[in-house]
């Protein structure tokens, strides 16, 4: 062994990383109380927490939900539900929105996790696991809508009841669909998928029911049913794309500048020479690139912010490259901009939604993308569940 490999940290310093993300857990759990107490108290308020709370670190936020109160939760994949099981009490729940793969029917039971089955297969395969067992087996049931993605089918469902006891070994403890475009709230698909979810839903034994998840929670009381399943709005996605943010931002990203130089007219930076100076300009490399989940395509759309000076949009210049970014640094005048700065990336002064969208993509997929190598800081994790058990308990 080097002798140096004795040094390592399993947590190193910020110093060691070229960008810094950090993750506000209280503004997570506001979040979360704003969606609960749109709903109101007849209508139970789940929390998406699939590809690691989108991103975030499930391991922390998983714990601060179930403090703010929530004890119902969605993951895509098994081994998700897997790792977020033992973070959660015995009167919690967690589904798994894809339900059983075949063969691993008895690992999901026996984790403890409810599979959202999705198919005439998965219902039988399901059922056979209740009738080896000699015991009854929870699970939701998905229909579809409308969307073609996941659900069982209208002639899925005349096929499943016309069996003899067509749910034999399962109960129920959920009926549910997905809004395909609920961001929309003018869209006929949305009235279309509910009419549909309610003649579905009447065919099938009763239980709860949901349709909702983050933006379709805001369409109004007639699409919360029983349970609303808010993922992205937690995070502080905006569920209201055509009308100001209600959810507290929960994400900041910062990159480290590695050095400047000045450059003259004329001069390229970056790879293809995309970029080429008008003016003298100041340009600053920042230690972040698409390696690090920062997509290529913010290249000549992106821009970054130095705290101390918000009012000033810097560009982001050139093709992005794996492990580095330009930045034109020029609009902050003389003043020397020192190596480690943090400039920020994604923040108070520019917001998740809106550097999606210089990307041509959407929240979602900005921050569930941000990669491994940033330092990761989660603020208020410790004094947000302190609060909230005190006041449970006052």
């Amino acid at each position: 062994m080097h002798p140096s490999a004795r040094q390592y940290r399993p947590d190193p310093p910020a110093a060691w990383a070229g960008g810094l993300l950090t993750v506000d857990l209280g503004a997570v759990a506001a979040n979360y109380r704003l969606l609960r107490d749109r709903v109101g108290p007849g209508t139970t308020c789940a929390a998406a927490v699939k590809a690691n709370a989108y991103g975030l670190g499930a391991e922390r936020i998983v714990p601060v939900l179930a403090a703010a109160g929530c004890r119902v939760f969605f993951v895509a994949h098994l081994a998700e539900g897997a790792a977020i099981r033992p973070l959660l009490g015995a009167d919690c729940t967690l589904f798994v929105l894809n339900g059983a793969m075949p063969g691993t029917e008895a690992d999901l039971h026996g984790l403890g996790l409810v599979p959202v089955l999705n198919s005439v297969e998965q219902v039988a395969r399901w059922q056979d696991l209740a009738r080896r067992l000699e015991t009854p087996l929870p699970a939701a049931l998905q229909v579809d809508s409308g969307m073609s993605r996941f659900g069982l089918s209208g002639g899925d469902v005349d096929m499943l009841m016309a069996r003899p006891a067509p749910l034999a070994g399962i109960t129920p403890l959920l009926v549910m669909s997905h809004l395909a475009c609920a961001d929309d709230p003018a869209h006929p698909a949305n009235q279309a998928q509910r009419t549909a979810f309610l003649r579905l839903r009447r065919r099938l034994p009763h239980a709860p029911a949901s349709l909702a998840a983050s933006s379709g929670l805001f369409l109004g009381p007639d699409w919360q049913f029983d349970m609303v399943r808010p993922g992205a709005a937690l995070y502080g996605i905006n569920p209201t794309p055509d009308h100001p943010n209600p959810m507290r931002p929960v994400v900041r990203l910062q990159a480290r500048v590695v050095q400047t130089r000045w450059i003259g007219p004329g001069t390229a930076v970056g790879y293809g020479a995309a970029f080429i100076a008008h003016r003298p300009s100041h340009i600053a490399t920042l230690a972040v690139g698409y390696g690090d989940g920062f997509p290529r395509a913010l290249g000549g759309r992106g821009i970054a912010i130095l705290p101390s000076r918000p009012a000033v949009k810097l560009p982001v210049i050139g093709r992005i490259s794996m492990d580095c970014l330009a930045v034109d640094v020029t609009d902050l005048g003389e003043a020397p901009l020192e190596a480690g700065t943090a400039l920020d990336l994604i923040g108070p002064h520019n917001p998740l939604d809106p550097a999606a969208a210089a990307a041509g993509t959407i929240g979602y997929e900005l921050l569930t993308g941000l990669g491994a190598r940033y330092h990761r800081v989660h603020v208020g994790d410790d004094a947000v569940i302190d609060d909230m058990q005190k006041g449970s308990s006052a």
